[in-house]
Formats: structure tokens, sequence, C-alpha cells
């Protein structure tokens, strides 16, 4: 049986802008709910699962989070995985461990002794049936986010095409390297990709991008994810990628998803 991988998408913004909050402006929960369906048709045969540490995803893909204590002892995250209720033919291949907003108040608990390790002990023989577990980040590299990464075997960075997104993509990176070796006690995990999010078209936004690529250089995954009304309406129903009305944007989750594929391998 090959093993398990799991990858942290991690979105990265330096501080929230005005008129929305910065997940929603990184195009980020797209990335975590659009780009599972792409890989269950391509990997191994054990499907994937999607731990969603924000409670960001849970409503797009037409479940309703079962309160649990996720991160409360060892075998918790058991109790909450759940399946998607999507109708489409790889709905049965993934499943998600949906996270309430109340996750947010174990950030005080940062300075407690090995309070890092929570999730990477939480998941421990629980997610070994997957061929990947996908943990959704905050757009930060604080305590959640570095228990994702504790816990985690491989990084997936998520920018736009911004000055102030790709500075923070370079920091997320750089914590990676330098710091999470020793600090998060994971002196294997890597950046395996860097994601360009909420491209749209205009020549500031591909300048940026061009930075993205010259900084990144083969990290960079194509294509990048373009702004389209018809997936914003599609979040907003809960459709999958099966769906007519979001077939335009399907191929380049797909293509996306063959990405992720061939830098983080099942096997």
């Amino acid at each position: 049986m090959p093993p398990l991988r799991r990858a942290a998408p991690e979105a990265c913004c330096p501080k929230p802008r005005k008129g929305s909050g910065p997940l929603g402006q990184l195009g980020k929960n797209d990335l975590g709910r659009r780009s599972p369906p792409g890989l269950p048709p391509h990997s191994p045969s054990r499907g994937l699962h999607h731990c969603d540490l924000r409670g960001a995803v849970f409503g797009s893909l037409l479940v309703c989070p079962r309160p649990g204590p996720l991160l409360a002892r060892q075998d918790a995250a058991r109790t909450v995985i759940q399946p998607i209720a999507w109708e489409a033919p790889y709905a049965e291949r993934i499943a998600l461990a949906p996270a309430t907003l109340d996750l947010e108040s174990r950030m005080s608990e940062a300075g407690v002794s090995g309070a890092w390790r929570r999730l990477d002990m939480a998941l421990d023989g629980v997610d070994d049936h997957f061929d990947y577990t996908l943990i959704d980040c905050q757009p930060s590299v604080f305590h959640l986010t570095q228990m994702a990464l504790a816990a985690a075997h491989d990084v997936v960075i998520v920018t736009e095409a911004d000055l102030y997104s790709v500075e923070a993509a370079k920091r997320v990176y750089e914590f990676v390297v330098q710091r999470a070796p020793k600090d998060l006690a994971n002196p294997t995990l890597a950046v395996r990709g860097v994601v360009v999010s909420a491209l749209a078209p205009t020549a500031l936004q591909a300048e940026q991008r061009d930075s993205v690529r010259q900084i990144f250089g083969d990290l960079v995954w194509e294509p990048a994810i373009k702004v389209r009304t018809t997936l914003a309406e599609a979040n907003t129903d809960a459709l999958p990628l099966t769906d007519t009305r979001v077939a335009e944007p399907r191929a380049m989750y797909e293509l996306l998803a063959q990405s992720f594929l061939k830098a983080v391998p099942a096997s």
C-alpha cells in the first residue's frame, strides 16, 4: 500500500484589505474546493481527505459540520471525518474533516508546550487509508498554520499576482525552508509548488505573475487560476466541477491536479 501524503495549501496575504477578508481576495478557498475533485480520477485508489482547519469549505461541499474536538485527543479526528454530498462520480472518494470557526480560540494555546504537534497527533493513524490529506491553512504562519506544517509532508503556496501577496509568499517559503526543520521538528517538509490565484486580465497582474515565475522558477504550477464569475457562482450554489455550468474552469483545475500529482506522488 503506497504511503499517505499530507499537503498543506498555504495562502499568502500579509494583511487584510478593505472590502473583503484575506482568503476571499486570494482565491485560496477555490483551490481548496476545486483541486480535490481533480485528484481522485488520476490518483491511486484510496481517495483524498480534506482537513479544513479554517471552517471555510464545508458549505460549498454540501456538508454540515459535526461539532467535534478535532484537536482534543488523539482519536478525535476519526469522529469528525465525513463524506461530501456532491452528486458526482468522484464524491465517494473524497472525505472532509470540517472545522468550526471556534477553532480560532485555539490560537491562545500557542504557548502551551507541544501544542504545535496536536494536529499531527490527532491525524496519527486516522488518515492512513487515504492517498492524500489536504490541510487547508490560514493565510498566515501563526499557530494553526504551524500545526498544519508540523503535520504535513509537503507545502503548496497560493498567492495572488499582487506585490504584497508575492512578498508574503516569499516569507512563507523562507519559513518552511529555514524554520520548519528545527522549530517544527519537520526536516523533510518542502515546498512542492506555487499557485497564482485570482488572476485578473490586467497588465499589472501579468507583471506580478511574471515576477512570481522569476522568484520561484519551476515551482510555479500552470495554469494560473483566473478570475471567473461562473466559478464564484458555482461556489455559492455548491456545484461540483462536473456540473455543466462550470465546464469552462474545469479544465484549469484538472491541469492543476495533474501538477499536484506530479509534484507530490502518492508512492
